[in-house]
């Protein structure tokens, strides 16, 4: 039976409306948990959050003009830093604060990278390195992936659980190598066969969705000045901007396109989503690993169905609490399967970029850079290990990031000492 190569649907291209609602729901779906997890973990409104994360997309499609295919959703990367500003402050409010300045450490940044230009990203990032923090980025996330879909209560591991995951999984995988409309959203599609199955099982909770109101507005909170929480929050933005070219790098290399120009951009983008978020009361956005992971799967790169996305999200999270609890019912197992998938595809797109790129393992320096960084990310993500520098703290991604760039600058090119070598014995024999 001959290999059936899917539709690759562009960046620039263009969808039915018929085609872009289930493709644009199926990006909301797969955000849609860690965008409701942070809040829930920081005292934020989790509508709130949604909301911002639909208005963040917006502005971010708007500043790149389209042409980069991102979701934004809340960041776990200030989920340490906004407890313990909250708690030191004794007031959310204030912690806000630290968010909206983190938004304009965006901004400066942004600002900084369009004055000097971004040829210091191929010196600082090549393809060796961008290809290990995508399988870090990717395997980093499988402890999550492993823990939603086969230990999914404190009680440690659930048969039915983790069979309700195995069999969206196998849905996931069997919806993504079918042709035409079901090929491009099985994510969506295997995330209805699971709430199915889960449902026959018993383990939805329908409680919250009879309860919640069918249209209301999340509560709005203001940030309050506080120079504290600014100086526990806002550095931590510097991390994130670690991360946010790593995914950025990412997307360019799925959708076959070169970001490194749009950085100024994107940054600028993911700047002013903060800021509009710390100001409605929601925690400080970033781009999304899941709905990376969505489009390697399925192929649909078109910023299109990002505005889909972004629009039902900004609705759901807005105006209509009905909605977003019934997506909040679905149960864990379910996203896990989905999850085991996606991010294991974004670990697989880093490792076609060491083949495409032609990565030559031979030389010293290529393998080092790609084991420490690997072993180092990889080991801390699925962990939870991270540094803490005074009241912050690095995460895998971005420890192994910094070291890879260390490396990189350190470890001299093998090359460039064998052509030396050579022309030195050419000389001894002439």
């Amino acid at each position: 039976m001959p290999h059936r190569q899917r539709e690759i649907i562009g960046v620039d291209d263009r969808v039915s409306v018929g085609r872009a609602i289930p493709l644009g729901i199926q990006h909301m779906m797969s955000m849609f948990g860690s965008t409701v997890l942070v809040p829930a973990l920081t005292g934020l409104n989790p509508n709130v959050a949604i909301m911002c994360s639909g208005i963040g997309t917006i502005v971010y499609l708007l500043v790149t003009r389209h042409r980069i295919p991102s979701y934004l959703g809340s960041s776990f990367a200030f989920i340490s830093p906004i407890l313990i500003a909250t708690a030191m402050t004794g007031s959310l409010s204030m912690a806000l604060s630290g968010v909206v300045v983190s938004g304009l450490v965006y901004l400066v940044v942004a600002g900084i990278v369009k004055l000097v230009g971004s040829g210091w990203l191929d010196k600082l990032l090549p393809p060796v390195l961008v290809a290990s923090v995508m399988v870090v980025i990717g395997v980093g996330l499988s402890a999550t992936a492993v823990k939603m879909a086969l230990n999914s209560s404190t009680e440690g591991f659930q048969a039915v659980g983790a069979l309700v995951a195995m069999i969206t999984l196998v849905a996931a995988v069997g919806f993504s190598s079918m042709g035409g409309l079901l090929g491009t959203m099985p994510i969506l599609m295997a995330i209805i066969v699971g709430y199915v199955i889960s449902a026959a099982f018993g383990l939805v909770d329908f409680a919250p969705v009879a309860a919640a109101p069918w249209l209301g507005l999340p509560p709005i909170t203001t940030p309050t000045f506080s120079l504290k929480a600014i100086s526990l929050i806002a550095p931590v933005t510097l991390v994130v901007v670690i991360e946010h070219i790593g995914h950025l790098l990412a997307v360019g290399e799925i959708v076959g396109k070169d970001y490194r120009d749009m950085l100024p951009r994107s940054l600028m983008g993911d700047g002013i989503s903060t800021i509009i978020s710390g100001f409605l009361g929601g925690p400080p956005t970033t781009t999304y690993a899941e709905n990376i992971g969505v489009m390697s799967v399925t192929r649909v790169y078109a910023t299109q169905v990002f505005w889909y996305a972004a629009g039902f999200a900004l609705v759901v999270g807005g105006f209509c609490p009905k909605v977003a609890a019934f997506i909040s019912s679905i149960p864990t197992p379910v996203m896990g399967g989905v999850s085991l998938l996606m991010f294991g595809l974004i670990a697989s797109n880093g490792l076609r970029m060491l083949v495409t790129n032609k990565v030559n393992f031979d030389e010293n320096r290529n393998l080092m850079i790609a084991s420490v960084v690997i072993i180092l990310g990889v080991g801390m993500e699925t962990t939870g290990i991270t540094i803490p520098v005074g009241d912050y703290v690095l995460p895998g991604m971005a420890t192994s990031a910094v070291i890879g760039v260390i490396l990189n600058l350190l470890l001299p090119h093998e090359k460039a000492e064998e052509q030396g070598a050579e022309a030195s014995g050419d000389t001894l024999e002439a």
